[in-house]
């Protein structure tokens, strides 16, 4: 009797990601990251394909991006980004302070759009 036929191309999820199970709390599917320049070596094989994205993209990539390319769940990806931001090899950029939306403005906003619904 034979056991349960196994793809050989199927990793769990937690063997990818190091036995971590939780993502970076501020890492959502819409969070847009940017590569720093640091060295892949002793990067896993899954951290290493991450990497490789942005090579070619000349900008950021949303981690749902990263994702849908590597055809990796969600979740997944979501912890293997948040190793590589602790690294210090991915980064999400933020607005600097002069560029940040006005408090009224924004609540004017709201207003408004609340009237409409």
């Amino acid at each position: 009797m034979t056991g349960p036929r196994r793809d050989p191309d199927m990793v769990r999820p937690y063997v990818r990601t190091g036995g971590q199970v939780r993502a970076r709390d501020d890492v959502r599917l819409e969070s847009v990251l940017v590569a720093a320049n640091a060295p892949t070596e002793g990067l896993s094989p899954d951290a290493r394909r991450v990497m490789r994205l942005f090579a070619g993209a000349g900008g950021g990539l949303a981690v749902a991006d990263i994702a849908a390319a590597l055809e990796l769940p969600p979740s997944t990806v979501r912890i293997l980004v948040s190793s590589l931001m602790d690294s210090g090899h991915l980064a999400a950029p933020v607005a600097a302070a002069g560029h940040q939306p006005d408090f009224d403005l924004l609540q004017e906003v709201l207003r408004g759009l609340r009237s409409m619904v």
